[in-house]
């Protein structure tokens, strides 16, 4: 299955502000975003921040900022908190229908009956005792301080869609427990008011793990209680660490900010987050407009994808290897070096960080205090400098001069004149770098003087 052609849809990314995201979470919002973006769509940010204890706006903030890096641009913002009067509205429509009714069991009578029902061999499903109380007898349970909670009554029918991920899928709605929609407090879980915004915002489109598959069945019987259609679902594989585990947002080393913190590329988090796991080879790419032509929903696996730092720290130096001077450009100026794109297209090779340019710069402008190996070869090498300006091909015709003129050759050849002028054993071919480190600092450097 794929999203129609031509059909503009909507979707939507929808975190709890209850912590920062991590890598796990960028699979869903790329995909959602790039989805969108790939077919003229709109991309929508809902913070689900229903769980008033738990949510917390330096977390929604985050999250903002996490999307923003990824270069992920919402086309709208909402927040479920500002929203109750949408889902006190559907409560009232399901309660006179009949579809939502009054539970007062507590927590611990429900685990009693649960293992009741596990020790003659049955399925832990709620009994639907609920609805055989009197009118009687829910105000005397009412009476004694009980205040229900909701529970919405499952249609005991084969639930089926056309999965985006998985094709043609089903939910036998007998097999589960009629979902508890509101808390004897009156807050909302989860599945009502995802149901509700998705009817009100426009939702065509679905893409989430595939840990959400078993809801699915409700949330579209939930979409025709409210007289609503469906959207098309798509369930992806899950990412878990290198070693198996299941990603959390316990696990603060995987989070956004911090790859972003330790230097990451956006594009490569975006990249890994949508390809691993997937028909496509994990690669760099230039833009995210070039990751979405990549994405396709049907060829992703079934199987968990493991996320392996070392593959990212790969992906994000060959992600540097790739990027054009145009895509670097402010960044160099507002890291405090100059836009020059010469500079970059040198030392772009052997970066590993985008912060990793300054070090190449400072070799370039100085100062840099030479290693001097054998003086009287640097002298004669320096006396066959071509006269500047130098250009590329500078390099390749002294260091021949030399050649012809001391024997040497290979590493008893180059090593030394790197060394002398860069100060270092290793870094960009000096065919780029030479040039930029202009005569002045090279003869100095050459003569064994810090310039």
């Amino acid at each position: 299955m794929t999203i129609p052609p031509g059909s503009r849809p909507t979707l939507r990314f929808a975190p709890s502000p209850t912590g920062r995201l991590h890598i796990g979470n960028a699979r869903s919002a790329v995909l959602n975003a790039l989805l969108a973006r790939a077919n003229g769509g709109r991309f929508i940010l809902r913070l689900d921040d229903t769980d008033r204890e738990r949510s917390r706006e330096e977390h929604a903030q985050a999250i903002r900022d996490d999307l923003a890096w990824l270069g992920l641009k919402p086309d709208l913002v909402v927040r479920q908190s500002d929203r109750f009067a949408l889902y006190d509205a559907a409560v009232e429509r399901l309660k006179a229908a009949g579809r939502l009714y009054p539970c007062y069991e507590t927590e611990d009578e429900l685990e009693r009956r649960r293992k009741r029902q596990a020790a003659r061999g049955l399925p832990p499903v709620y009994d639907r005792a609920a609805l055989s109380l009197s009118a009687e007898e829910r105000a005397a349970l009412e009476a004694q301080g009980r205040r229900p909670h909701w529970r919405f009554l499952l249609e005991h029918r084969t639930v089926s869609w056309d999965d985006h991920v998985r094709g043609p899928s089903h939910i036998d709605a007998a097999s589960q427990s009629d979902p508890v929609l509101v808390r004897a407090d009156g807050a909302y879980l989860y599945t009502l008011p995802s149901v509700v915004d998705d009817i009100d915002l426009g939702v065509t489109d679905v893409v989430r793990g595939e840990d959400h598959v078993t809801n699915t069945g409700v949330q579209i019987q939930i979409f025709e209680a409210l007289g609503a259609p469906a959207p098309r679902f798509g369930h992806h594989n899950l990412l878990t660490t290198a070693s198996g585990e299941g990603l959390s947002k316990r696990l603060g080393h995987l989070s956004l900010g911090a790859l972003r913190e330790d230097g990451m590329e956006p594009l490569a988090v975006a990249a890994l987050a949508v390809l691993v796991g997937s028909a496509q080879a994990v690669r760099p790419v230039e833009s995210l407009d070039e990751l979405a032509s990549l994405i396709d929903l049907g060829r992703l696996s079934r199987a968990p994808a493991r996320f392996d730092e070392a593959e990212l720290e790969a992906l994000n130096a060959r992600t540097l290897h790739h990027l054009p001077f145009a895509a670097v450009a402010e960044r160099l100026a507002a890291a405090g070096l100059p836009a020059d794109e010469a500079f970059w297209l040198a030392v772009r090779g052997n970066l590993s960080r985008f912060a990793d340019a300054a070090q190449w710069r400072r070799v370039v402008d100085g100062p840099v205090t030479p290693s001097v190996e054998d003086a009287g070869f640097l002298a004669e090498a320096a006396a066959l400098l071509p006269p500047a300006p130098w250009d590329e091909t500078s390099w390749g015709a002294w260091t021949e001069r030399v050649r012809q003129a001391t024997g040497r050759k290979g590493k008893a050849l180059f090593m030394p004149l790197r060394l002398a002028l860069t100060g270092l054993d290793h870094g960009p071919e000096l065919k780029a770098l030479l040039p930029l480190i202009g005569e002045a600092r090279a003869r100095a450097r050459l003569a064994g003087r810090t310039a």
